[in-house]
């Protein structure tokens, strides 16, 4: 599997799926058709996936909760689900699910190597050229759903949805759009009207589609893009309307902002459901979701982590408005205050400017040493340290506190990683166990197990976590990118890199 992850790898960075991006910039509609030649390549018709009985979901963000809601509540009633997502958080496989769990390795590497070696014996007579990252997992998806016999797949697109690679689907059965944002401007638009044309895009003709309450002008757009493809969408009920017998329903996912994400998924589970004659209960699958990585809580002794890959302005509104809740309800629980710190990382156009908080440290994070499933070839080391301390001066602007010129703990060759630190509020971190480490102060035995090597951290910086090794409870926020979210729970819990 490794060697299959190695070559999986090279994807990212071949000159060919490069120069693919650079010419098909300027002409999306490329992109799919483009697409449609990789399919065919690797043995797959576009026809075939018409018998994949596919949900497809858009969206900024949302997205992939719903995907999950969607796939539990069906696998729930006994059928076969398939379900392909991005970004993964630890493995790569995480990506193509059946029936809820992650492919195995074997099947992984059978799969891959299938798929890889058709598309490797005809790129000669293709220009050399070979897909780049997304598409050919989204390829692999479609392999793996067909050979293994799902009964449907929950399909999420990557980004934004008209030329997504995912929207060769010619037939899905349902589609849906969950909450509306600004992401993604330099290839959607700057607009919320502009993202939502794009992600109107995976609207098909007689197709069912739903959406979440959207502003008024995005609404707009999605309206009219259904009325010129010919599709009929329908707007989903507040999730208070599915109540039987005034009993609430519980989800298994955290957030009010969730509450929009599930009346999706219960939308398109009935959908799907119509033919079968099978009335949706709206209590069947919601509680059981679990989607790690969002709105997740780990409780490990006097420590609480509270993990989140919010990377939009109103997601990380929304996660800051469930880290209060959560973490006062379990103050009060315990009966203890505790000291808060938020471990942060954002990357591209985003920022941190919606965390606020409240008072607490702050640590901003390099995730420097990943495995071969999590590393990115198309960042730098330098370019990422750059955007750790551009976080860092965002916080200090954020709260008030004086930029200074960076100064302190370095590694070898490289920027400054800690700037000036007449305040103590906030730090930045050469790697991701680095910092977990200094926030924990050996209260967490699940980081020093066996492997586990981190970045030496100077006594002037050890020396700044007094009031953490002082606290009875440390309630740990960590948030503004899922990379970020992955990379810590490969520490906190190892099986998951197993």
């Amino acid at each position: 599997r490794d060697d299959a992850v190695c070559a999986l790898n090279t994807l990212q960075t071949n000159a060919s799926a490069l120069e693919q991006v650079r010419r098909e910039r300027g002409n999306p509609q490329l992109q799919l058709q483009a697409m449609k030649a990789f399919l065919q390549r690797s043995g797959l018709e576009v026809e075939d996936l018409d018998c994949l009985n596919i949900i497809h979901v858009t969206g900024t963000k949302g997205k992939g909760s719903t995907c999950a809601f969607t796939e539990q509540i069906l696998r729930n009633y006994g059928f076969r689900t398939g379900f392909y997502s991005s970004p993964h958080l630890v493995q790569v496989r995480e990506r193509i699910r059946i029936n809820g769990q992650p492919i195995s390795k074997e099947l992984f590497t059978k799969y891959f190597w299938q798929v890889y070696g058709r598309l490797d014996e005809t790129k000669d007579a293709h220009g050399g050229t070979m897909p780049a990252y997304f598409r050919f997992l989204t390829i692999l998806a479609f392999h793996v759903f067909l050979q293994e016999k799902v009964d449907l797949a929950v399909i999420e697109v990557g980004i934004g949805g008209a030329y997504d690679c995912t929207n060769i689907i010619r037939k899905p059965w349902v589609c849906g759009v969950s909450s509306l944002g600004i992401d993604h401007t330099s290839i959607l638009g700057d607009t919320m009207e502009k993202i939502a044309w794009q992600k109107g895009g995976i609207f098909k003709p007689g197709v069912p589609a739903f959406t979440v309450k959207q502003p008024e002008g995005p609404m707009a757009v999605l309206m009219e893009r259904a009325r010129e493809i010919g599709c009929p969408l329908s707007v989903c009920p507040d999730l208070e309307e599915y109540q039987v017998e005034a009993h609430p329903l519980h989800l298994g996912l955290a957030g009010q902002h969730q509450h929009s994400n599930a009346s999706l998924a219960l939308q398109l589970s009935q959908s799907w459901l119509h033919d079968d004659l099978v009335s949706c209960d709206p209590h069947s699958g919601v509680k059981d979701t679990e989607w790690p990585g969002r709105t997740q809580t780990l409780f490990h002794g006097p420590i609480t982590y509270y993990l989140d890959g919010a990377h939009t302005t109103r997601s990380m509104l929304a996660c800051v408005r469930w880290f209060r809740e959560a973490a006062a309800q379990q103050e009060h629980a315990a009966g203890v205050p505790a000291v808060r710190v938020l471990l942060f990382n954002a990357t591209g156009e985003r920022d941190c400017a919606a965390l606020g908080c409240g008072p607490m440290f702050w640590a901003a994070v390099n995730h420097s040493v990943l495995a071969a499933d999590q590393q990115n070839f198309n960042v730098t080391l330098e370019g990422v340290l750059t955007r750790c301390l551009d976080n860092q001066n965002s916080w200090k602007n954020l709260t008030g506190q004086e930029v200074e010129p960076s100064s302190g703990l370095l590694i070898p060759g490289s920027l400054p990683l800690v700037a000036g630190q007449r305040r103590t509020e906030t730090l930045v971190f050469p790697c991701i166990l680095s910092a977990l480490r200094w926030i924990t102060q050996g209260r967490d035995p699940v980081l020093d197990g066996p492997g586990q090597s981190s970045a030496p951290i100077p006594a002037s910086v050890v020396a700044k976590a007094e009031p953490l090794r002082e606290a009875a409870a440390i309630h740990v926020l960590i948030t503004g990118s899922l990379h970020l979210v992955g990379g810590v729970l490969k520490h906190l819990e190892p099986s998951t890199a197993a």
